[in-house]
């Protein structure tokens, strides 16, 4: 038996060097160490042999088993060293060639509109403001002359949380949180820019959109002085050559109140399309800042005055850049995002 262990032997590191894959080693482990392999059925002899000579026998098994075990376990190493080679042969770069550039992001269009906003009403004189977007119903509403049972909350309807709490509809609120925090002084002259959230959805219309508010409040405020400001805004942001149109309209919260449109800066108020043959287009609401809105929040509406302003920043920048769909600027799109 000891000659057949060493021919199995012999046969099994021949094999063993032959191979070129994990696959062949891993048939060659079954073949002469598995429960049906050669060596083991040479241990599988043992009974035959007398009680003197097993413990030979067995003692030869075990080193052949051993050396054939440490060959393949060699072998593999070695074939897993070669093929790493071969990977690192035929991946290696070429440091000589020029590097492949990262694409470098853009700024959002509505970051880029309402900077410009902004920028406007900073040379004007005006601060930023900032508040929660998550409100108090007295702030979104009641501190704006709209109690519970007033007819023009309908218009305004958003998502609660609670009877009391809600996501704002208007970043008016921030304009009542800044008069609280103010105690009455003068002037107040700030923007509230910023995320508000209504019950809508359409091509010119979502659940969730950016409005920038102006508010001054001062002695002496007339509305020839918010027709002013609001001119020189819609000529540095549509053109120097752009007029204004006031309107009657109506909000709780000024009084009196007005629509503001601007001259087309398309057909130049000939009437085309995109004014719908007018030569106007409504790009916001204003008005002169309501005595209980101003007595609510600390200042008597007998010695000071102010006037109010919002709009939608989506809207300026439809109506700027031409775009016909609101929800483009929030499908996340980048052959859109990078045209701006």
């Amino acid at each position: 038996m000891q000659e057949q262990l060493a021919a199995i032997e012999a046969r099994a590191l021949a094999d063993i060097a032959a191979a070129q894959d994990a696959e062949k080693l891993n048939e060659l482990r079954v073949a002469y160490l598995g429960k049906k392999g050669e060596i083991t059925a040479v241990m599988k002899m043992m009974g035959k042999l007398s009680p003197e000579e097993r413990p030979v026998l067995g003692a030869l098994v075990n080193q052949t088993k051993d050396r054939v075990e440490g060959v393949i376990a060699e072998r593999m190493a070695e074939l897993k060293r070669l093929a790493l080679d071969a990977r690192l042969a035929a991946e290696t770069i070429d440091v000589s060639l020029p590097g492949r550039k990262l694409g470098r992001g853009s700024r959002h269009i509505l970051s880029i509109v309402k900077e410009q906003m902004e920028d406007i009403f900073i040379n004007l004189g005006y601060s930023i403001a900032e508040g929660p977007q998550v409100e108090l119903d007295y702030y979104n509403f009641e501190a704006l002359n709209l109690p519970p049972e007033h007819p023009a909350r309908d218009m305004q309807d958003s998502f609660y949380f609670s009877e009391r709490m809600l996501l704002r509809t208007q970043t008016s609120s921030v304009q009542v949180r800044t008069m609280e925090a103010m105690g009455g002084k003068l002037p107040v002259k700030i923007i509230s820019p910023g995320a508000v959230y209504r019950r809508d959805d359409d091509a010119t219309h979502s659940p969730m959109f950016h409005q920038m508010e102006g508010l001054l409040i001062d002695e002496n405020v007339t509305f020839a002085d918010l027709n002013g400001t609001l001119l020189a805004f819609a000529r540095q942001m549509f053109g120097e050559d752009r007029e204004i149109r006031i309107r009657p309209s109506y909000f709780p919260f000024t009084e009196p109140s007005a629509e503001v449109d601007i001259s087309c800066f398309n057909c130049g108020g000939a009437g085309c399309r995109l004014c719908k043959g007018s030569g106007w287009i409504e790009i916001l609401g204003s008005g002169q800042v309501h005595p209980k809105v101003l007595q609510m929040s600390g200042y008597d509406s007998e010695k000071c005055s102010g006037f109010a302003f919002g709009m939608g920043i989506e809207r300026v920048a439809m109506l700027k850049y031409a775009i016909n769909d609101l929800r483009l600027m929030f499908d996340n799109d980048e052959t859109f995002l990078e045209s701006f």
